[in-house]
């Protein structure tokens, strides 16, 4: 399993148990709001407000603060002015890094941003400098003991209109498609008895750089794990790769 996505492995399961659970439902609430903005309140005509509800579902976010967040959205309540934003640069080790943020002060967060790659040795750089390394991908996360029959899965996602498979995986198997058939693909992978872990659209890199220094693997982890821990930030994306021993001693 490529360290990038053990990584996100990782990242997934501490965000459902996090001991912060102020800062995991204001970044959820948030990715609600900005979903129901752009796509409107209803979540079955909007495939990513239904996601951001599922996500914050599952972390344990109470259902008041999901239909707050949905009315900020959509204008019924009070609205912050979010916006969306992407920064790009590189880590320790010569990573590239791409942070996803929602925000409703742009200077504060590019200020916060900045620092946290120059504290941990990398530097930020401009827009299209390390994005060019990644390709926008839809990923539903099929649990392996649903899925006992790799063979039979392929089919019946390659029939909803998937691309691939990726096995390595612990406990689960990614099935790959273009974003737009995210849905499709994940509602006929259910429909067909598959448990289904998540679904989201992620961003995967096309090639991956090799960490082989096990303080250059610390700093990348630590500087990915406090962008995470930004208010501001939504998702983090990198292209290492590293000993799975490093990844969980620093993670864990």
């Amino acid at each position: 399993m490529s360290g990038h996505s053990k990584w996100a492995t990782i990242k997934r399961a501490k965000a459902v148990t996090d001991v912060k659970k102020g800062a995991v439902y204001a970044r959820m609430g948030r990715e609600i709001i900005v979903s129901a903005k752009f796509g409107g309140g209803d979540p079955a005509a909007n495939f990513r407000l239904r996601q951001a509800i599922e996500r914050a579902k599952a972390a344990g976010v109470p259902n008041d603060n999901i239909q707050r967040a949905v009315e900020k959205g959509t204008g019924a309540g009070t609205a912050d002015s979010f916006e969306e934003l992407t920064y790009e640069g590189y880590g320790p080790g010569g990573v590239a890094v791409m942070v996803r943020c929602t925000t409703d002060n742009r200077n504060r967060t590019a200020g916060d941003i900045r620092s946290y790659f120059t504290k941990f040795g990398g530097n930020l750089g401009s827009t299209g400098s390390v994005s060019w390394n990644f390709v926008e991908r839809g990923e539903v996360q099929v649990a392996k003991a649903s899925a006992l029959d790799e063979d039979k899965l392929l089919a019946a996602a390659v029939d909803a209109g998937a691309e691939d498979l990726e096995t390595d995986g612990d406990d689960y198997i990614v099935v790959v498609c273009e974003p737009f058939k995210l849905e499709p693909v994940r509602t006929a992978l259910e429909k067909a008895g598959y448990k289904i872990d998540s679904s989201e659209v992620s961003m995967a890199p096309n090639s991956t750089v090799e960490v082989t220094s096990k303080d250059v693997a610390k700093q990348l982890l630590r500087l990915l794990d406090t962008l995470e821990n930004h208010d501001d930030v939504q998702n983090v994306y990198a292209n290492f790769d590293m000993n799975e021993k490093w990844l969980t001693e620093v993670m864990n």
